[in-house]
């Protein structure tokens, strides 16, 4: 990995007295962030771009804390939901987190690999929904910082054999890159030593209007997919492949999330509303668009690019306002979740893409949140 350092940004002498503003400089400042019951010191990780634009994230879960990001007349907002501190966290959520080892549901909370089943710890129901009562977003993280225009933060853990159930030591990084072009570059990387199954993926919650203020239903989203991977009543995939094009899952054009938000699509009504998965178009494995989201009001714009085959969206349902970070209050549907994965409960369902990793192979796939603007 390239480490770039930043050039120094050298002022240009002024003739008159008139104040301005000094452009930013793109940096990663680290500062404390308490301790966790064990008395693990953590930290977090303020990332700058030359922009102005900034991320924070803690090495605690490998949280997305907040994200900061212009609107049309260069208005700063943090589009993501989340709290103040690491106490919040620690009690368990999935706003910004690092989900692992596997996102979604895996039914039954058991799989099998080369003739063994395993059986792994169930916290949806019968299921296993995002890698267990502990998953990944409940570890310390080593951290590394690498300043540069694209400031990254790499966090590394190790994820023990049978954690939660799951075979095999597991050596996992995931690297977050503020880019000088205003996206956010989430990589994830790992090796293991037994065969296993692994789908991390970043649940962050999105209101490009500012976390806190309203709902999400008149954002216009376009998902460059033509199908989905339905659930039954239980929000457990199927196996089977269905098309958008009638249904209230057809983004293929833009058009308001709340649109069809309460049709009569079987799967809206069990959630009630959207928790489903896109089978995104184009080669897996290629960095390619996965979703397009336009906030009309501020005019900021949320691109969507992954090397993931799918992207789930999913809106929360919270009847009572939840209180995050400096008071703000997450409404039901106020934020909306895409979620770069492969297919839920792809370990028990052959014709979906394989999520094994073997012994002596590296695992890869990354997603970039890309940030700009519209009149």
């Amino acid at each position: 990995m390239n480490r770039i350092r930043v050039a120094a940004l050298g002022l240009a002498a002024c003739a008159w007295t008139a104040s301005f503003t000094a452009p930013a400089q793109a940096k990663i400042e680290k500062a404390p962030w308490g301790e966790t019951a064990d008395g693990q010191k953590i930290d977090i990780y303020t990332l700058t771009n030359a922009r102005g634009m900034s991320a924070r994230i803690t090495n605690y879960g490998a949280f997305l804390v907040s994200l900061n990001v212009p609107d049309k007349s260069g208005k700063m907002a943090d589009v993501v939901l989340g709290y103040d501190n690491l106490e919040a966290y620690s009690r368990g959520t999935t706003y910004g987190a690092v989900i692992g080892r596997f996102a979604n549901r895996i039914g039954n909370a058991q799989f099998s690999l080369d003739g063994k089943t395993y059986k792994l710890k169930a916290n949806a129901g019968p299921n296993n929904i995002h890698g267990g009562p502990v998953g990944f977003s409940y570890h310390v993280y080593s951290a590394t910082p690498l300043n540069g225009p694209s400031p990254s933060l790499i966090l590394h853990m190790v994820s023990p054999d049978g954690d939660q159930g799951f075979p095999g030591k597991l050596d996992f990084t995931v690297i977050y890159t503020l880019t000088a072009n205003n996206g956010l570059k989430v990589e994830y990387r790992a090796t293991t030593d037994k065969p296993t199954v692994l789908n991390p993926t970043n649940h962050s919650y999105f209101n490009l209007k500012g976390a806190g203020n309203g709902d999400v239903l008149n954002h216009r989203l376009q998902v460059f997919s033509d199908a989905v991977t339905p659930t039954d009543t239980n929000h457990m995939a199927t196996g089977e492949v269905m098309k958008v094009t009638g249904t209230g899952f057809d983004f293929t054009k833009p058009k308001a999330i709340g649109k069809d938000i309460n049709g009569p699509d079987p799967a809206i009504v069990a959630t009630p509303g959207y928790d489903i998965n896109f089978i995104v178009r184009g080669p897996m494995g290629k960095m390619r668009p996965a979703a397009r989201v336009v906030e009309p009001e501020s005019g900021r714009v949320m691109d969507v690019l992954t090397t993931q085959p799918g992207v789930q969206l999913y809106l929360p349902n919270n009847e009572k306002p939840i209180t995050g970070k400096g008071g703000a209050q997450y409404i039901k549907r106020g934020s909306f979740c895409l979620e770069t994965q492969h297919f839920a409960n792809a370990p028990n369902i052959p014709a979906f893409p394989t999520t094994e990793l073997k012994p002596g192979k590296i695992f890869y796939e990354a997603t970039e949140f890309r940030f700009s603007t519209v009149k």
